[in-house]
Order: structure tokens, then sequence, then C-alpha cells
């Protein structure tokens, strides 16, 4: 038997409700035009054209009443800013002593270790491991690459940069690899680093030179600490996207077979996403060679320097081959970190 719903006489019928999202886009684009000619004639009725916004909170007179300022948002905003900092400086001088103790402690022995060693042996041995992970081709400009660093006079500077390097990157790696884990296993987590990632990359890098300072002091810590936040978004982004792209069928079979969830991270997830990651690995070290370039402004030592110190004297020869060096720097690190990547990606890991 068919049933009848009645509707009681002066009864309400709720109208049904329309995602805006559902629209037509012309009648999306209809709306968002009649909103801007409501607001620009609303603007033009109450104020007038070219009003700047009410930027002053309030006026602050002197003691006397002959000086009368205005604070604004900015003013007091920055100076909110500057009163945390302070304070974290002062309150946290006991971890920043120590991390910077630390870490200058690990690039002089890296420089001790590196300028130790003969330069034929760190030439050939690069060249060789070149033509491991590489080709011929590889070898080859590996080996012209630094026989012209060397035979430039810029060997010691180079070998300071790939100390900066060496440590900013482990740093970054250690720290962005776990919270790109954190982000493939949480969408909360991942919810609440992605604002985040998106304003530390795009966040003009001489930013990050001003904590560092404050932190830190000029010299080489001031420079990591500026390097590893500038460079540890790409891994922690690329980790999360490798280890969410692991199809979930893989996991189904991993964990029917009864695998714990730690067993599934370890030995599914993070071998299948090792290519990904590997490319975030490398992206963070091209992003860490370039910071630590710009982070001789803060006395880091390397490559940088030679380039300042050009800038500042008008000389474009010297500031070419320095130029020239970073940049052979930077092809050798990207072909060799490449050739891992792409040796992770033939690796039969199912």
């Amino acid at each position: 038997m068919a049933q009848t719903q009645r509707v009681q006489s002066g009864a309400r019928i709720p109208l049904p409700r329309i995602p805006l999202g559902s629209l037509p886009p012309l009648y999306r684009w209809a709306i968002g035009a009649v909103a801007v000619v409501v607001v620009l004639l609303a603007s033009l009725l109450i104020w007038e054209p070219g009003m700047d916004f009410p930027t002053t909170l309030y006026h602050k007179t002197s003691t006397d009443g002959s000086l009368s300022l205005e604070r604004t948002v900015r003013g007091v905003t920055s100076d909110a800013i500057d009163d945390t900092v302070d304070w974290m400086t002062v309150e946290g001088a006991w971890l920043f002593d120590g991390l910077s103790t630390a870490v200058t402690h690990a690039i002089v022995n890296i420089e001790k270790a590196l300028k130790w060693l003969p330069w034929p042996t760190v030439v050939v041995g690069l060249a060789l491991l070149s033509f491991a992970v590489g080709r011929w081709a590889l070898m080859v400009f590996t080996f012209l690459a630094l026989l012209f660093v060397g035979f430039m006079d810029l060997w010691p500077n180079t070998v300071d940069t790939i100390a900066l390097m060496v440590v900013a990157v482990a740093v970054a790696v250690a720290v962005g690899f776990p919270l790109g884990v954190v982000g493939a296993r949480s969408r909360m987590a991942d919810n609440l680093m992605r604002p985040i990632l998106d304003a530390m990359q795009t966040m003009p890098s001489f930013v990050y030179l001003l904590p560092g300072i404050l932190f830190f002091g000029l010299g080489k810590p001031a420079g990591i600490f500026a390097t590893i936040i500038y460079a540890v978004p790409p891994v922690i982004r690329l980790t999360n996207l490798g280890i969410r792209q692991v199809s979930a069928e893989t996991v189904e079979v991993a964990r029917a077979y009864g695998s714990s969830p730690w067993q599934i991270l370890t030995k599914v997830q993070i071998p299948m996403a090792m290519p990904t990651i590997m490319a975030g690995v490398n992206q963070t070290t091209m992003m860490a060679l370039a910071m630590v370039t710009i982070a001789s402004m803060v006395a880091a030592g390397g490559l940088g320097d030679n380039v300042l110190r050009a800038l500042q004297k008008n000389e474009p020869g010297n500031g070419l081959l320095a130029g020239l060096a970073i940049v052979f720097l930077a092809i050798i690190i990207d072909r060799l970190t490449q050739a891992v990547a792409r040796g992770q990606q033939r690796k039969p890991w199912v």
C-alpha cells in the first residue's frame, strides 16, 4: 500500500539548500560580480575614492604633552614579535649555546678531515664515486670541475661550503623525515604542517638570517640555523607524498599477512616511497647550497664569502669564478643524488 505523507496546515516546508560549489560557473561569476559592485558602491558612498587602510590603533603622547606619536598595527605587532624573540633569546640561552657548540664542533671536525686529505685523493675519490653511481660523462665532469675549483684557489672555501652543507642537510633530513612520516600517517598533522610549510617556502630567504643572528650571533651556527629552516620543507613534503602514494592494496596485503603498523611503515611504505624521499633529499640539498651561499652575510664562510667580497669590491671576475665553483658543486651534488634516487627506484621492493 502506498503511503502518503500528510502536511499539516500552516507547517513550514524547509527549502532545499543548494551548495555554492554546485552552482554552474556562470552563476558563481555573476554572484561574485554583483558582490564586488555592491562593495564598491557602499565604499564610495560611505568613504571616498583612494581611501587608506585604518592602520592607526591609538596615539601615544609624551609625558610633557609636546609630542604625539601614532601607534600602528604593524608597529604594535612587530614590537610584540621583538619582545618574544628577546625573551626566547634570554630564557633559551642555555639551549642555543649548546646547539651552537655542537654545530661548530661538527663543522670544524669535518673541515679538518677534508683539509687533511690530500686534494688528489678527494678529487679522484669523488670522480670514482660519480662513475660508480652515474656514467663516464659524470665522472669526467666531476674530475674537471674539481680541478677548476682547486686551480682557481677556491679549494679551502669549497671545503668549508661542503662542511656547512653536510651538517645542514643531515639535520634537515633528521628533522624533516620523521615529520613527513607523521604527516603521512595523520591527516590532522598534515593539515597543521601544510600552511607552515607554505609560509616557510614563500618567506624571503634573507628573513631567516635575522633569528639566526639573534639566537646564535654571527658565525657558522647562525648560517646553519637559517639553512635548515629554508631547506627542510622539500624533504617533509616529499616524504609525506611518497608514503601516501603507496597503493592501498599493497598495504592491505601486508596487513593481511599479520604485519604490525610499524612493520608496514618500515618494511613496505618507506622502501616503496624511497625514490620520492630521495627526490626530497635532492631538493633539500640544492636549497641548502643556495642558502649556504647567502649565509655568508652572517659570516658563515665558504664560497659565499668570495661572492660577497667580489660584490663589495666590484670585482666581476672573482665573482664569476666563485659563482662557477658554486654551480659546478651544485651540478655534482645534484647528479649524484639523482643517480642514487634512480638506483633506489630500480630496486625490487615488492
